[in-house]
């Protein structure tokens, strides 16, 4: 069985099992299109196997996962909240409790969500794996969120 043949054959099948996972019909598009994207560099060695289809809907799902994974801190919605959050610390005592931490995990938490930049982009910048930059990050926030400042200042406004 040739390419074209198979995604004419599956196409529209492939199209309702990325409905099933999407929820959504354009990203249902979107995913099979990638994964036949991808099938088509290795048909070749696909067709010969037992069920095409099983890897066709195998990269589908991983797919899935992965955008879902990128995707899942983000929710989108069309209401607009009713209320504003502000921030009780200020700008201040947020760079001094920065100025409190190890060197390293300061300039991890800096270049992460000041600058914005990715785990590659600070390990490269560095000269540190991306393992490490990840790992001086969670031990910063880890020992930012246990500062007795900040516990004893989270006590007072519980009392009020």
């Amino acid at each position: 069985m040739e390419f074209e043949d198979f995604v004419r054959a599956r196409g529209p099948a492939l199209l309702r099992y990325g409905y099933v996972l999407t929820g959504n019909a354009d990203d249902a598009a979107d995913l099979v299109q990638e994964a036949l994207l991808k099938l088509s560099g290795s048909w070749a060695r696909v067709r010969n196997k037992d069920n095409p289809e099983a890897y066709v809907r195998t990269t589908m799902a991983r797919q899935h996962v992965s955008w879902w994974r990128r995707r899942r801190r983000e929710h989108l919605t069309n209401d607009v909240p009713e209320g504003s959050y502000t921030d009780a610390h200020t700008y201040g005592e947020l760079w001094r409790e920065l100025a409190t931490l190890p060197r390293r995990q300061r300039v991890v938490l800096v270049l992460r969500y000041y600058e914005d930049l990715s785990d590659k982009e600070i390990a490269d910048m560095l000269g540190i794996s991306r393992g490490t930059v990840r790992s001086q990050a969670f031990h910063a926030l880890n020992a930012l969120r246990v500062k007795p400042s900040v516990r004893a200042s989270l006590r007072g406004e519980q009392r009020a």
